[in-house]
């Protein structure tokens, strides 16, 4: 954040080792032992940029296709709005987007050899899944490639690109959901999918559609 109000550029990527304040959403402690990427780059908006709400979806596809690429042999999919999971619903690897004026300092933390024990939800790491993932900053490298290539097409190409592609690395229509509102309602449903501009659409159970623009989201 201080070196985006400083005039930073665009692309700069900071890495590492360990964090003794690592955060996730909504104040959540992120526990950042040396070993697992902790990362994060600046994004200028532009005038000619679309709404930066989808730049979420920009990192979630992005970090998607780095983690294919360093463990093609584990079974990942993505969750709303940016979460990737193991195939039996363990977090792997989470983003918070910050704004900061002009700019959107996006962080990533991916469990590449160690995770946390005793939390209230399921985490994992890559190794702990059989892959044998490089170090933190071979990883900053892979994601940092995806990352430029992926927000090269949001700007060229708009977000309905990018959303189709995270459509199709999540989980499958009729998933049941579970989100916890910013006013704390309590929304369950069957995920039908994202509109154009990336919001969850949930099915409740008198068949209407919840259109979910901002929660934290649960499979059931």
């Amino acid at each position: 954040m201080i070196r985006a109000s400083q005039g930073a550029p665009e692309g700069l990527w900071l890495r590492a080792d360990a964090q003794d304040g690592g955060r996730g959403r909504l104040g959540r402690i992120w526990e950042s032992p040396k070993g697992n990427l902790f990362a994060s780059v600046i994004v200028r908006l532009r005038d000619t940029d679309p709404s930066p709400a989808g730049l979420a979806f920009v990192t979630a596809v992005a970090a998607y296709d780095a983690v294919r690429h360093m463990a093609p042999q584990v079974d990942v999919f993505l969750k709303w709005p940016n979460d990737i999971l193991a195939h039996d619903g363990s977090k792997i690897c989470g983003m918070l987007l910050e704004r900061a004026s002009d700019a959107v300092i996006v962080g990533i933390g991916l469990n590449l050899v160690w995770h946390p024990q005793n939390l209230d939800r399921k985490v994992s790491d890559l190794r702990t899944l059989g892959a044998t993932p490089p170090d933190a900053q071979t990883a900053l490298e892979i994601v940092a490639e995806a990352f430029a290539r992926y927000l090269n097409i949001w700007r060229q190409s708009g977000l309905d690109a990018i959303v189709r592609y995270w459509e199709a690395n999540a989980h499958p229509r009729g998933t049941a959901l579970s989100a916890k509102l910013p006013d704390g309602e309590q929304v369950d449903g069957l995920y039908a999918g994202l509109d154009d501009d990336g919001a969850l659409h949930l099915r409740l159970a008198d068949g209407s559609i919840r259109a979910i623009h901002a929660a934290d989201v649960f499979l059931i």
